[in-house]
């Protein structure tokens, strides 16, 4: 399934530029065509990176505690933004997972 609109809270990935395959979250929308993204590790909240909308992927996944409290203004913190993307941007590989 593929998402169409991007939303304050969802995850997406990257499809060009030298961050290509990151998965970010959303912080906030500017335009119909571009979006600032987070990923709490390399681009933090205090200088989120701007997207293109061409040049990522959306996907169906988000992150909804961390989408209300952007939404509502409330104060998000840049390890909860990694911890919520530790599962796309660092996979746990099978040699990892026998250890």
């Amino acid at each position: 399934m593929k998402v169409k609109t991007a939303v304050i809270g969802g995850i997406c990935k990257s499809t060009q530029g030298r961050d290509k395959g990151r998965h970010y979250i959303i912080s906030e929308i500017i335009s119909e065509t571009a979006v600032l993204a987070v990923d709490g590790n390399f681009k933090k909240l205090a200088s989120p990176k701007k997207k293109n909308l061409k040049h990522i992927e959306l996907l169906p996944e988000s992150a909804e505690s961390i989408g209300a409290k952007l939404l509502r203004g409330d104060k998000v913190f840049d390890t909860e933004i990694y911890s919520a993307l530790k599962a796309y941007n660092c996979p746990v590989t099978d040699e990892e997972d026998k250890s």
